[in-house]
């Protein structure tokens, strides 16, 4: 029993409950961290549009734009604006680069505190056997099924089904991509969370980003693609993390 039902009973009331945000807006402070070390905060603006884009704009002075990572299907799009230049590679250059399996469906997933499959746009309760659920005290542990280099896992909370942690991790190594959840407040009819953390660890250092999400708001009036002048230069996506990373 989980939450007072049965395991099956408990997942359909946690799939059949979940949000379908369309459009999700808010402000954001970051906090990067490398092992540990110093912390970088920035102010920044998300804004989600589901199945089109993912825009992370950082902004930390008199509101103009510094830096801007667009996430869409068919691109990841990181400028940099004080230098004009900016990186640009499709899911399957980033795959082929770090040996992955990321599409836009899971990191969209991610950012909207949702429980997905791979390679498919949404879960239904028709695909509850692709999964696996034990009980953890006062919450639940959702495995995706019969996957081969990734593994997929979530927590719900036994009483509500928030979704309070995804981690995605690479079978064999020490690779893996951690989001945690808190802080869930009221967004429209339904709840998201003001706080969310993001860890990649298994490196030899663990990068986390920390993300608290406030002015929260599911207006679509924002433009949802980047396009950039002739003064852009092209450059190389290991440039720009180096860049980045070390300031």
């Amino acid at each position: 029993m989980i939450g007072g039902l049965k395991g099956e009973e408990y997942q359909e009331k946690v799939i059949s409950g979940l949000p379908h945000w369309n459009c999700v807006t808010g402000k954001v402070a970051l906090n990067l961290n490398v092992d540990g070390g110093k912390n970088t905060k920035l102010s920044a603006t998300l804004r989600m549009k589901k199945g089109e884009v993912i825009q992370l704009s950082v902004a930390p002075l008199l509101g103009i734009e510094v830096a801007r990572l667009e996430i869409s299907p068919d691109r990841i799009l990181a400028v940099d604006r004080l230098h004009k230049q900016y990186v640009e590679v499709s899911f399957d250059e980033l795959n082929r680069m770090a040996d992955l399996n990321l599409n836009f469906n899971v990191l969209q997933s991610l950012f909207l505190n949702e429980i997905f499959l791979p390679g498919e746009e949404t879960v239904e309760v028709s695909d509850l056997h692709r999964f696996r659920m034990t009980s953890e005290g006062d919450r639940a542990l959702w495995e995706v099924k019969d996957t081969r280099k990734l593994a997929y896992r979530f927590r719900t909370t036994a009483d509500k089904g928030w979704l309070e942690s995804t981690s995605v991790a690479l079978s064999g190594t020490p690779y893996a991509l951690n989001w945690t959840y808190g802080d869930f407040g009221k967004l429209g009819t339904a709840y998201f969370p003001q706080h969310i953390l993001a860890e990649l660890q298994g490196t030899g250092k663990t990068y986390s980003l920390d993300m608290k999400l406030s002015r929260m708001s599911v207006g679509e009036d924002w433009e949802t693609r980047t396009s950039l002048s002739s003064r852009y230069k092209k450059i190389e996506l290991t440039t720009l993390l180096k860049m980045w990373l070390e300031r």
